[in-house]
């Protein structure tokens, strides 16, 4: 595009989370600010590449989610640049879950404000400091309110010369349809698994059996990969929440109440308590919970099915659901997906956390009979 002078005004760069979607659009914007550029990449020592080591450019502007705190005065998202910036260079390949929980934002869904939409006309209608094009990168347009994919249209549509907008999706589909037809859209497949295997060979010093078993159960995903070599406290959570929520699931399914009724009552009690602790947590490690349970959910009935090369797990999930996995089947797996996923959509409306929990665990015990 760029060697061709053939750059379209909006870019719309898709896939699935931990493709690089962000550094491919930033390596983009990078290269086309860059004024010594060789053929294929940007030179990296000439002051525009200097100051994108920093994503200090001055013709570079990010646009992402946020939550509103007016009490801390942070209302649009220069209120964040700087710490979004310490994010991006420390991280690399990130999303939204990670971001969230680096500014704190548990208990509050980030957004795309409508006020962030006056701030984007604002920058984009005065000239370019030092480069040829003025750059605006919109982080997940997807969490842009309404009112402000409304309000910018028309400049997408209708950019001032030399304005390149580059914006980045993990469910471009949930992108408002008037937005999209004035993209062109990129998408990024996932990586491919001897590739991934050999970065993560290269970077971490790994076996190479090791890196082989993480890149087929990242399957092409880089953050989920990293994950797996560095198994964080909240996964480690999501999977003993998982275990013990089945457990007693399966429990209260098999007793009968006239032969064990202590017992039923222990485990329904239990089950109760797990749904409280589970709903105690802010709400977006609520819905980091129940997006995991939908992947283990799936993975066991591939595990069912005695599909393995299918299947991506740890060692941890694999053992559990050698034991579990029976108990999906082509008569509630369909369902299982279905309660969990609206489980997570009642979370997003603000749902009690406590009844939408319980609930999921009634529902988990008739669908375990099946």
């Amino acid at each position: 595009m760029v060697e061709h002078n053939q750059i379209p005004h909006a870019l719309l760069f898709s896939g699935n989370e931990g493709v690089g979607k962000f550094p491919m659009a930033l390596a983009f914007a990078r290269f086309i600010h860059c004024t010594n550029r060789t053929e294929k990449d940007a030179c990296g020592v000439c002051p525009s590449c200097k100051k994108y080591d920093q994503l200090v450019h001055p013709d570079l502007h990010f646009v992402f989610p946020i939550y509103k705190s007016v009490a801390q005065k942070k209302e649009i998202c220069d209120d964040y640049l700087p710490g979004f910036r310490s994010f991006v260079l420390k991280n690399g390949y990130f999303n939204y879950s990670q971001w969230m929980a680096y500014i704190d934002c548990d208990n509050s869904q980030g957004q795309i404000y409508t006020n962030e939409a006056i701030e984007i006309m604002k920058k984009l209608n005065l000239k370019a400091f030092e480069a040829e094009y003025k750059i605006m990168i919109i982080w997940l347009p997807e969490k842009m309110h309404e009112t402000c994919s409304n309000k910018i249209l028309k400049l997408l549509e209708e950019p001032p010369a030399k304005t390149l907008f580059l914006l980045i999706s993990e469910s471009a589909d949930h992108v408002l349809l008037t937005i999209q037809s004035r993209t062109q859209r990129i998408h990024l497949r996932n990586i491919e698994e001897e590739t991934l295997s050999s970065a993560l060979r290269e970077r971490f010093l790994l076996d190479i059996p090791d890196a082989k078993n993480i890149a087929h159960y990242a399957n092409g995903n880089y953050l989920r990969a990293l994950e797996c070599i560095s198994i964080n406290e909240d996964k480690k959570r999501f999977h003993h929440y998982f275990v013990n929520y089945m457990r007693q699931a399966y429990t209260v399914a098999n007793l009968s109440s006239r032969d064990n009724p202590a017992q039923k009552f222990d485990a329904l009690n239990t089950l109760k308590n797990i749904s409280e602790e589970i709903a105690s947590l802010g709400r977006e490690k609520q819905k980091q919970f129940l997006n995991y349970c939908q992947h283990i959910i799936r993975e066991n009935y591939i595990a069912n099915i005695q599909a393995p090369e299918l299947n991506y797990m740890t060692s941890d999930e694999a053992q559990f659901a050698s034991r579990f996995a029976p108990y999906l089947n082509e008569r509630n797996i369909l369902s299982f997906y279905e309660e969990f996923a609206l489980a997570e959509t009642h979370i997003e409306q603000n749902v009690n956390a406590k009844m939408v929990f319980f609930d999921l665990a009634l529902k988990t015990i008739v669908l375990l009979k099946k």
